[in-house]
């Protein structure tokens, strides 16, 4: 298993050696397309990531999820904020994910809601601006209401099949 990437990487050399390509230029090229695309990506990137830790560390998280305890019945109020972050920021939702798990254990219905939210949101948000940065789409704001659809119907599936499951 430890020789697969070498392997790959042996079987591309070899290809390109017997085909006479410059191998090294083709590669540094390869290497600066890929700066331009992060060039293109990193500012759209820096501002939902910055938004996104700026919501969570002045409370306003905290105020949304108060403002929210009305659908405590359908989702718990320790599961919210995972709720609401996993759109904006991945990295985020996985800390939030590790003190849900760490707090109330992986089998509890909440670490099970927790996991279950995970998995089926996406980071939608930061994939809408990574994308619609690197293709220059001009009505990108079409596609966040549906985008934010999705995610709410995740996180409601996953939260009405998990009280399913524990009755």
């Amino acid at each position: 298993m430890i020789y697969v990437i070498p392997a790959i990487i042996a079987i591309v050399l070899i290809s390109a050696l017997r085909k006479k390509l410059p191998v090294y230029e083709l590669f540094i090229e390869g290497a600066g397309d890929g700066m331009k695309i992060v060039a293109g990506i990193f500012p759209p990137l820096v501002a939902v990531l910055t938004a996104a830790y700026m919501l969570r560390a002045s409370g306003t998280f905290d105020l949304i999820v108060s403002l929210l305890s009305p659908i405590k019945n359908i989702i718990p109020a320790e599961v919210l904020p995972l709720a609401l972050i996993r759109p904006v920021s991945g990295s985020g939702a996985i800390g939030i994910l590790s003190e849900i798990l760490n707090t109330h254990g992986a089998d509890s219905m909440i670490g099970r809601l927790a996991s279950v939210i995970m998995g089926s949101t996406e980071t939608t948000f930061y994939c809408l601006c990574v994308y619609f940065a690197k293709t220059r789409v001009k009505h990108n704001l079409k596609a966040v209401p549906f985008a934010a659809v999705g995610d709410i119907v995740g996180i409601l599936t996953a939260a009405i099949l998990i009280k399913l499951v524990n009755i």
